[in-house]
């Protein structure tokens, strides 16, 4: 691939509905703040271009447990982080984007959510299986376009109405809904003092600002330069210099939601006040079917109502399509991790078509756990959806964090020191994460009575502390543990990025050695396939001829290709100068708004 559809496909893959329902309706809630995560991402994709992909295309890895794998060695990491992953993309991927894209549906067309969802997977579901990931990332890129100019179109309606930004700061901090119940507290429903500041109180404040520049940094280098489905994207990009201008691309686009929807959601606020900023659970089931709030359905209250007829349309479109955009990235790489991770360790010797069904069987379960738990996203962080998956995402993923980092950074790490800090990591994100399930979340009418010393503290900053837990718990067991002996390292760390000495696996790979085309030849006698199995092999993305039999010398040749990350110096200049300057515009708009 090149560049654009990179850059373009790791914004669409990266920005679903959840954002539109989730940042809008977070905005809505509790102003402009949301909108820093989306800036702080911006940094963490540059070191994805520049710090981790470099070292992945020179391990020559597919997978993100395979590159920890060649790193460690071992099978328990890979199958740890495997399940883990899977995990991670049902509680915060799937079932959101689910929730998300049938809110919108209800809203417009008044459908039941069960049934929305159901639309939308049939869908979905249908073209990741006949695509892979090149369809997704072309169907990816055109999303992108829409999105982007559709949302445009949308906020320029939203100014117009509530009559620019100053009439806005006015008009929001006003927005009180006329029926707010006996016995519930000011705070409820008034919009907060801080609303249109993104660095809040450190101890106060409801996204404060230490958490903000730190925790945050933590959770977005698990999800940009660790996860599977974002790496994905730039592992398949043409070379080094177009991973780094596909980065830069998707730096620049994440500087729009807060104007393209945390802006939006304040401003549905102003003129739709009664519906969204309602606090009475009569009230707000009565408006959106949740007694928890109604936040949620800022965005779509706004297409639904503010556009004229055609352009409501294409806004609908606008949101399946980043629904769908992201349903099918997370599909294809949970299959992915699925079949070369774990399915190939209950059978090595499977044949790749057997691979191919056995994904898209896993996918069909991922979607069944997916909408079962959708009831428990409805209610949980009083109704905030994009709360909900950052909380999710803050729980569990900073060991896998803190083991990427120091497995890249520090070549001192053995095994037993990462799996070990993996498995402390998640015993306590666990503790936490179950509990607020169990006790819930709460909101500001009926606040959770878990115990303060489980949920008292920010999830930010619980972050950090499972962070730096990890990480102390991986540095001293790696320190009492033998070493890794260098000859395995070579350009699987940074400080030995550039070495030309072979590397010397730690264990051989898995089911590569069995899948050369002469055990292909022998699954079955090669004559003409029929019609029907034409159409069935095209349906299901299988090749419909063998692949050629290479020889030692054209698969060294391909080997060197795939793992090389040389650039004309022209060009590396050139996406250098871009991402400073994409720097300098961050910190001048975190100046602006902090």
């Amino acid at each position: 691939m090149v560049w654009w559809p990179v850059g373009a496909s790791l914004f669409a893959s990266n920005i679903g509905s959840v954002h539109f329902v989730g940042i809008a309706g977070t905005g809505a809630a509790a102003g402009i703040a949301i909108g820093g995560f989306e800036w702080n991402a911006l940094v963490v994709v540059l070191f994805l271009g520049w710090l981790f992909v470099p070292i992945y295309i020179k391990a020559g890895v597919v997978t993100m447990p395979e590159y920890l794998k060649k790193r460690f060695g071992g099978q328990r990491i890979r199958i740890y982080l495997s399940v883990l992953s899977i995990f991670l993309y049902i509680f915060t991927k799937i079932s959101a984007d689910m929730y998300a894209g049938a809110i919108f549906i209800n809203q417009a067309l008044g459908l039941n959510i069960y049934l929305a969802v159901v639309i939308l997977l049939l869908i979905t579901a249908l073209y990741t299986v006949t695509g892979g990931l090149a369809a997704v990332i072309y169907t990816d890129t055109l999303q992108t376009i829409i999105m982007v100019v559709g949302s445009f179109i949308l906020t320029g309606f939203a100014f117009n109405e509530v009559g620019g930004y100053e009439n806005l700061k006015d008009r929001y901090m006003t927005a009180i809904p006329s029926v707010v119940g006996v016995n519930i507290s000011e705070e409820c429903y008034t919009p907060r003092a801080d609303s249109f500041h993104i660095f809040r109180d450190p101890i106060t404040g409801d996204l404060p600002w230490p958490g903000m520049v730190f925790g945050l940094t933590i959770q977005a280098t698990w999800y940009f330069c660790a996860d599977q489905v974002i790496v994905q994207r730039c592992l398949s990009a043409k070379n080094l210099s177009h991973v780094k201008a596909g980065c830069i691309l998707c730096g620049y686009l994440k500087l729009l939601p807060m104007f393209l929807m945390v802006f939006p959601g304040m401003i549905s606020r102003v003129l739709y006040t009664d519906e969204i900023a309602c606090v009475d659970p009569a009230e707000c089931n009565y408006y959106c079917g949740t007694s928890v709030g109604c936040s949620n359905i800022a965005y779509p209250k706004l297409v639904l109502d503010l556009m004229p007829n055609g352009l409501r349309g294409l806004m609908l479109s606008v949101m399946l399509a980043s629904l769908m955009s992201s349903l099918t990235s997370i599909f294809n790489s949970a299959s992915t991790l699925f079949t070369i991770d774990i399915y190939t360790k209950i059978r090595p010797k499977a044949k790749e078509k057997e691979l191919m069904i056995a994904g898209r069987v896993f996918m069909l379960f991922l979607i069944g756990v997916s909408i079962a738990w959708i009831p428990i996203v409805q209610s949980a962080q009083s109704g905030q959806l994009f709360e909900y998956t950052q909380s999710i995402t803050s729980y569990l993923a900073p060991p896998i964090a803190a083991v990427f980092i120091l497995a890249i950074f520090w070549k001192r790490v053995t095994e037993p020191g990462a799996f070990y800090g993996l498995f402390i990591g998640l015993l306590v994100g666990l503790a936490r994460m179950i509990s607020e399930f169990a006790y819930g979340t709460g909101s500001c009418i009926n606040p959770s009575n878990c115990p303060m010393i489980i949920c008292g503290v920010h999830y930010l900053y619980f972050t950090l502390i499972v962070f730096g837990l990890s990480c102390i718990v991986i540095v001293t067991i790696s320190l009492m543990t033998k070493p890794i002996d260098e000859k395995h390292l070579h350009r699987l760390c940074w400080s030995l990025r550039n070495s030309t000495e072979e590397r010397i696996d730690l264990e051989a790979d898995d089911w590569t050695n069995d899948q050369d085309s002469d055990s292909m030849q022998t699954e079955e006698v090669r004559k003409d396939p029929s019609c029907w199995k034409k159409a069935y092999n095209w349906f299901c993305g299988f090749d419909q001829g063998d692949a050629p039999k290479l020889t030692k010398e054209q698969e060294a040749e391909l080997n060197m290709k795939l793992t090389d990350t040389t650039e004309k110096p022209l060009w590396r200049n050139v996406v250098n100068a871009n991402a400073i300057i994409l720097l300098v515009v961050c910190v001048f708009f975190h100046g602006f708004f902090g």
